[in-house]
């Protein structure tokens, strides 16, 4: 408690202070223990959800605490090469068109600028008094198409992505309206060596173990229970009768009812 204390306040506690943190850890104890005497632990969904993810997380921890080789993590990353493909990057300039503003001429407005656009700069003091005021940025640099798909929509991501860098090109569509689009580079996606996504790469080797050991140990813990479920209203037996229907679900089984 001291050590606690010292790590949040930077100092130690006073003799009051830690008087009051001991008392409030038998507060706690007490009322746990007295809790447990009157059964308030049975039949208390948030008591069983906690209890449940415990369990669920010794089973994790279970496979949290082997390190594994790099050479298991290579070959893991072989097998999973596809998980850890950088994106293409793009960086461009984009020209507005809003159909709040221009209505059914919208796309047309947007083709009658690029014409007047045609060989001009990015930088084209033209270019932007020809479009409409965009809530976000005019300019993006070095984004991927998931982010992209996110701002725009995935049909302008899947455009823009296919644009030949250097000119001003489109018109394409977005959730906001039209834009003319000058990309100023494209970055192809690729697949990274090994040491270069090394920490992402046990991260997710973690992750996976941790599945497999809880799937494992809840299977394990599955099979020492019968499950006795409530029987459909449709199913009639077969004199005609609805047959008998428990009102809750029943587990038994090694651990008891």
């Amino acid at each position: 408690m001291v050590l606690v204390f010292q790590s949040q306040w930077r100092r130690g506690p006073t003799p009051e202070e830690l008087q009051q943190l001991v008392e409030d850890k038998v507060r706690e104890e007490v009322l746990y223990r007295e809790a447990l005497t009157l059964g308030l632990d049975k039949d208390d969904t948030i008591v069983k959800r906690r209890m449940a993810q415990k369990m669920q997380f010794l089973a994790e921890d279970v496979a949290a605490a082997r390190e594994p080789t790099r050479e298991e993590l290579g070959a893991w990353f072989e097998a999973n090469r596809d998980h850890f493909a950088l994106p293409p990057r793009i960086s461009f300039r984009h020209l507005y068109f809003s159909p709040d503003r221009r209505g059914e001429r919208t796309r047309d407005d947007a083709t009658a600028a690029l014409t007047k656009l045609a060989g001009q700069p990015e930088d084209s003091n033209l270019a932007t008094s020809l479009a409409d005021a965009f809530m976000f940025q005019e300019y993006y640099r070095d984004r991927a198409p998931e982010f992209l798909g996110k701002e725009f929509g995935p049909n302008f991501a899947l455009a823009v992505a296919n644009l030949a860098p250097g000119s001003w090109q489109g018109p394409v569509e977005s959730g906001y309206g039209w834009h003319l689009v000058f990309v100023d580079t494209l970055i192809p996606g690729r697949g990274p060596a090994f040491e270069e996504v090394e920490a992402d790469v046990k991260m997710a080797w973690l992750a996976e173990q941790k599945a497999q050991a809880w799937q494992k140990a809840y299977q394990d813990m599955r099979a020492k229970y019968m499950v006795l479920l409530p029987a459909p209203a449709q199913n009639a037996s077969p004199n005609g009768d609805t047959p008998h229907r428990k009102q809750n679900p029943t587990l038994s089984g090694e651990r008891g009812t």
